[in-house]
């Protein structure tokens, strides 16, 4: 069994020797650029590590992790735009659209999302690409959900936009071992629950969602519930999840 981090060695080392199309040219560079570590990679790691906790090969879940990741860098690389959030730094260095334009990062989002449904389709089981591209939808409609201001439904805004990955994430790597639908409950469960803890920790940090509409106790005691939800989803399983409940504490007690 496969540690959190090397498995996370593992996908970094795959990402990073990973064939794009050719017919990319020189707009590959700045793909890699908003590709190359810096990230948490909790995505990923997730979806190997579910992988492994079913008894599948992790290794064989390489492509459909770095699928979702591919898709989740698009979202950044688009939401810093100036049309979107106009942020100018993306994890200690200036974001795609600065160091290249916003045109080329436009094309850089794009070609990630175009990469990730190409690998998703390189499996035998439709499945998978269904289950990234459902996921990527659910993300936008989120993501649209936040730009134009309507969060009244705030709980409906995090499932969707940071959720629905999340879910992607335990759902890919289920498929990727061949779990049978009808044991995937409890499995998709926890991945709901991990999604919504990794959002009200991120609201805590940023100061803004969540920590924003209630008070600091009741924050506190969300992402509490969550976490234990998430602990108890496991507890409902067979396999041996100790690399999950890992991440689970992990993301409970992010500090950055």
């Amino acid at each position: 069994m496969r540690t959190a981090e090397e498995l996370r060695a593992d996908f970094e080392a795959y990402v990073g020797a990973l064939p794009l199309s050719s017919s990319l040219g020189r707009l590959e560079e700045a793909l890699r650029y908003s590709l190359e570590p810096g990230g948490k990679r909790i995505r990923p790691v997730l979806c190997l590590a579910v992988t492994q906790a079913t008894g599948g090969d992790f290794e064989q879940a390489l492509p459909a992790a770095a699928a979702l990741e591919l898709v989740h860098t698009f979202s950044l690389v688009h939401d810093d735009l100036p049309a979107m959030d106009d942020d100018s730094e993306r994890r200690g260095r200036p974001s795609a659209h600065v160091a290249f334009g916003e045109g080329v990062a436009l094309l850089a989002g794009d070609a990630m999302l175009a990469e990730a449904v190409r690998l998703a389709l390189t499996y035998d089981d439709p499945g998978v690409a269904r289950e990234l591209v459902d996921a990527t939808l659910g993300m936008l409609g989120g993501q649209y959900l936040d730009i134009t201001g309507d969060d009244g439904d705030l709980a409906e805004l995090h499932r969707l936009k940071t959720g629905r990955l999340f879910a992607a994430s335990v759902g890919l790597g289920l498929r990727v071992a061949g779990v049978a639908d009808e044991d995937q409950g409890p499995w998709r469960a926890f991945g709901a629950d991990v999604g919504l803890l990794f959002q009200v920790v991120d609201d805590i940090l940023d100061g803004d969602g969540v920590s924003l509409r209630l008070p600091p106790d009741a924050v506190s005691q969300l992402a509490d519930s969550a976490a234990d939800r998430a602990r108890e989803h496991l507890d409902a399983v067979r396999e041996d999840t100790g690399v999950l409940r890992g991440l689970v504490d992990a993301v409970a007690s992010r500090t950055a």
